[in-house]
């Protein structure tokens, strides 16, 4: 897929794996329109071709916004990367039910409602391309999850399946927009502080997505995710083990 020149959405650009993708899209002369909660960083690129929208994905509302602002000014998106994501740890044994029902409503609502109706409502302004893609970023853990996240890794390995069931649909109907996974390994982001080691740069992620993309890949395993994916072939019990000790 040639990318240079493109209109890209990137959710969840103010930080991490997605601010790495909106200065990679930007150095390859993309028009970037980029979400988050927080909005745009101080220290965020500043580009004419960069447009940073606050607003919440998590909320009907936000979704709304979004694709208003997408339908009225940035009809020739063709590349849409739904990176967007939060991680709570909760232990479901011993957490309030009010915490283990709030974290479990933002994580379903952000990490896999958005993702799959974003790329159903803007599938009709893709699909108007020549070429065109919609990128879902899970994570290894969707392959098998860790014991301290389980609504995270579920609601991931969720949007793992229906990437899958999404992309043959579309197959058949738009065969021109390109239905995509990426599974990053452990990110240096803030989502993961203080947690495990040997992380791998968002700068590092942003690269190979871009050379997955690039190569036609449907899915793109990134990092020790390579590996994980053969271990999970080879000897699941092992990852099974080692997992739920994290």
């Amino acid at each position: 897929m040639q990318l240079e020149g493109r209109t890209v959405l990137i959710t969840g650009g103010s930080s991490g794996i997605g601010r790495a993708l909106v200065e990679r899209f930007l150095a390859l002369d993309c028009t970037v329109v980029t979400c988050s909660r927080h909005g745009p960083a101080p220290d965020e690129a500043q580009s004419p071709r960069l447009c940073h929208l606050r607003l919440d994905l998590a909320s009907p509302e936000g979704r709304r916004a979004l694709l208003t602002e997408l339908r009225t000014r940035y009809v020739d998106l063709s590349l849409l990367i739904n990176n967007a994501g939060v991680q709570h740890l909760v232990d479901f044994t011993t957490a309030p039910m009010s915490h283990i029902e709030a974290t479990s409503r933002e994580e379903i609502a952000l990490n896999l409602e958005a993702p799959l109706l974003l790329g159903a409502a803007l599938l009709p302004l893709l699909r108007e391309q020549p070429e065109a893609a919609i990128v879902n970023i899970t994570t290894g853990l969707a392959l098998a999850p860790k014991k301290s996240s389980p609504v995270y890794c579920a609601s991931k390995a969720a949007l793992r399946s229906f990437t899958r069931s999404f992309r043959y649909q579309v197959e058949e109907v738009a065969p021109r927009v390109r239905v995509v996974e990426a599974l990053p390994p452990l990110v240096d982001t803030r989502m993961t502080t203080g947690r495990g080691s040997g992380k791998l740069a968002p700068a590092d992620v942003a690269e190979a997505l871009v050379a997955g993309l690039r190569a036609g890949r449907d899915e793109i395993c990134i990092g020790k995710t390579r590996l994980l994916k053969l271990l999970m072939r080879l000897s699941p019990a092992l990852v099974y083990r080692i997992l739920r000790t994290w």
